[in-house]
């Protein structure tokens, strides 16, 4: 096997820092490269590999959908889509639902009902409440809503029409919108991914629902990345016992195959009408294949009860292992959606666990995420704390 090139291609854009290693092949919660080296995966393709590599029941399943039809035409039906959308509706309580490819397009989705939602009111410059934070795309308007000024840096002029606020402060909400009447929406992560694993307060989530009730706005939540059982319901949100108007999917919905869904309540189901949004891949077949055999093993080999119960064992490890640390700030999080904040910039622990052959990723600066897939075990969780913390020990021993 040729050995891998530790360069950047002359001929892709220079958008990634990458490690220097190409992934192969994987098996279960293990990866290999093309130099045979093997690593546990505890980054899961950030949270996309809800079936982990090489799953199987998910591969003959898309090799059959492959030999069927993989692309056609949203001028005709995909009878998957129906099917996908009714378990959609089924599992969320809700009732609507749109297909894309990408979170991002999920959430410019959900950025263009808002809007619609407002014109259709006879608001002329609709204005939607978003997060301190926040990460929702990189498209304008999504990175607009974002709240991290690296990624808008060198894209203005932003999309205007966002207030933003800080997390779990409804008092903040309110003083921001007070006397506003252009507020149509409310736009946030429940637990908060590339801002550092911030979870929103279930207290808060109720009062914000409250809130959004109150003043007729939509409730928007961005579930791209700790939806699809990854905290132990099928959406974090659950856990408040509350429900969007609309919820934005991508991520682990089609276990690596690109799919986007937002799914709409009873006040958002019927703001778009045909012709005022689509997509070209939008709901394909293999796409859709994808996502109802995604949700069908999660379903037969309790996935959300291993997010709960391996997520638990996996924080409390952490726990006992970090926790009395001096440069720990907190470990944070819920099911298999980890954070560990330290006092530091710590990115250069992505390449010393790849090393150790762990892979992990460091958002946010300063946070260790972990974020495997829903099948791994507690024994394969005891190996990446075993890698993990001592690397972190020594880190945080270091001067400087």
């Amino acid at each position: 096997m040729t050995a891998f090139i530790e360069a950047a291609s002359p001929h892709t854009m220079n958008t990634y820092g990458r490690l220097p290693i190409a992934l192969s092949h994987g098996q279960g919660v293990r990866v290999w490269d093309v130099n045979g080296r093997a690593y546990i995966d505890g980054l899961g393709g950030i949270a996309v590999n809800t079936l982990g590599h090489n799953h199987p029941r998910l591969v003959p399943a898309l090799q059959d959908q492959i030999a069927r039809i993989i692309h056609s035409s949203n001028y005709y039906h995909v009878p998957n889509q129906e099917k996908l959308a009714a378990k959609l509706v089924e599992l969320s309580g809700m009732t609507n639902v749109f297909f894309c490819n990408t979170g991002l397009e999920a959430n410019e989705a959900a950025l263009k009902l808002a809007r619609k939602f407002g014109h259709d009111r006879g608001i002329e410059r609709p204005e939607i409440v978003v997060y301190e934070k926040a990460f929702h795309g990189r498209s304008i308007a999504t990175l607009s809503a974002t709240g991290n000024a690296k990624v808008q840096q060198g894209f203005g002029p932003l999309v205007e029409g966002f207030i933003r606020v800080p997390l779990n402060d409804i008092e903040a909400v309110k003083a921001a919108t007070q006397g506003n009447p252009n507020v149509v929406a409310v736009f946030f992560e429940t637990i908060q991914g590339e801002g550092g694993i911030n979870p929103m307060r279930i207290d808060y989530l109720q009062q914000l629902r409250r809130l959004c009730d109150e003043r007729n706005w939509l409730m928007m939540i961005d579930e791209v990345q700790c939806g699809m059982g990854r905290t132990g319901k099928w959406f974090a949100h659950q856990w408040a016992g509350i429900k969007p108007d609309v919820m934005p999917l991508a991520k682990g919905l089609g276990s690596g195959v690109p799919v986007g869904a937002v799914v709409a309540g009873p006040r958002a189901a019927n703001i778009f009408q045909p012709g005022n949004h689509g997509t070209t891949f939008g709901g394909n077949p293999l796409a859709m294949r994808a996502g109802l055999e995604t949700i069908r093993i999660m379903e037969e080999d309790g996935l959300l009860a291993n997010a709960t119960t391996v997520g638990a064992h996996f924080k409390a490890a952490l726990a006992r292992e970090l926790g009395a640390l001096p440069g720990v700030r907190e470990i944070r999080g819920q099911g298999l959606m980890i954070g560990v904040e330290l006092d530091k910039p710590c990115g250069e622990l992505v390449q010393r666990a790849c090393d150790k052959g762990l892979l992990i990723s460091v958002t946010a600066d300063t946070v260790i995420r972990l974020v495997p897939s829903l099948i791994i075990t507690q024994t394969e969780v005891d190996e990446i704390v075993a890698i993990l913390c001592p690397l972190v020990r020594d880190f945080l021993g270091e001067k400087g």
